[in-house]
């Protein structure tokens, strides 16, 4: 993957899914870094928003959507795993701190005696729902606002093709945020 995001520089015998083979320069490769530009750009300026406003990290705000989506609000560090949209790199140490603030707990899975579940907290859904306040409003600042709705709707359309784990449409209200 390295050729693909170094300006200028493609994978020798990389083809596209038509078949054609990728060559410095190539409009697609050019798409394909603007994308991963504009990704990075929004993250870091939603991770300024909340540590601006003295909220949590985006990564503990990644953590706590997925635990308030879960079944019961709780998840195995597997399934946490899995379901954060962010790195997965550091997650244990995340849940330890996040666990530290009274934001989840564990608990033993009932079936199974070496599995554990993280739960979350009461303080947790009101710390997330807090946070998600300027979190929104940066999503709708960066993206929702500079988009006429045509442009969005083909922008979810473009991003439900590539989704490798396609789901139904999200709403704030399915994050235990509504």
């Amino acid at each position: 993957m390295t050729g693909l995001t170094q300006p200028g520089v493609a994978v020798p015998g990389a083809e596209s899914a038509g078949g054609d083979r990728l060559r410095p320069g190539d409009w697609r490769l050019s798409a394909w870094r603007s994308f991963l530009r504009t990704h990075s750009h929004i993250i870091k300026l939603l991770e300024q928003d909340l540590n601006g406003q003295k909220k949590i990290s985006l990564a503990s705000y990644d953590v706590l959507v997925q635990l308030a989506e879960a079944p019961g609000q709780r998840l195995r560090m597997s399934e946490l795993a899995e379901a954060v949209l962010l790195s997965r790199s550091g997650l244990s140490r995340l849940v330890d701190r996040l666990q530290k603030d009274g934001l989840v707990l564990r608990e033993p899975d009932p079936y199974d005696a070496r599995g554990l579940f993280t739960v979350l907290t009461d303080k947790g859904l009101h710390t997330l729902r807090d946070a998600a306040r300027v979190h929104l409003a940066g999503i709708s600042r960066l993206v929702i606002q500079r988009l006429s709705e045509p442009e969005l709707e083909q922008l979810a359309a473009l991003m439900a093709k590539l989704d490798p784990t396609p789901t139904a449409a999200e709403s704030p209200a399915d994050c235990g945020l509504g």
